[in-house]
C-alpha cells in the first residue's frame, strides 16, 4: 500500500477511534494519524492471529473492512496506552 493510503487510512481509523472511545484524548492531527497507523498494523496483526493461526506483523488495507479493522486496533492501542499511564502516575 502507498504511503497516500496509509496516511488516509490512519487518519480515518484514528479519528473514529477517537471519536468512540469515552473520554477526551489529546494530540491533534497528527496523534489522530499515528494512532490510525498503529491501528492498523495492530489490528491487521490480530485478525491474521485470528483467522490463520500464526502471528504476522500486517496492516489492513484501504477499504471497508480495512477501516474497521484499523479503528478496532486503535480502539485497543487507545486502551493500553491509557492503562499504561495510569499506571506510571500512580
Amino acid at each position: 500500500m502507498n504511503i497516500l493510503a496509509w496516511i488516509v487510512l490512519g487518519l480515518i481509523a484514528g479519528a473514529i477511534a477517537k471519536a468512540i472511545y469515552p473520554g477526551h484524548q489529546s494530540g491533534g492531527l497528527l496523534g489522530t494519524l499515528i494512532l490510525g497507523i498503529i491501528g492498523a498494523f495492530v489490528g491487521g496483526s490480530l485478525y491474521s492471529l485470528l483467522t490463520t493461526g500464526t502471528l504476522a506483523l500486517t496492516a489492513s488495507g484501504l477499504s471497508i473492512g480495512g477501516i474497521v479493522v484499523a479503528v478496532l486496533g486503535a480502539i485497543i492501542a487507545l486502551f493500553i496506552y491509557y492503562a499504561a499511564m495510569r499506571r506510571s502516575a500512580i
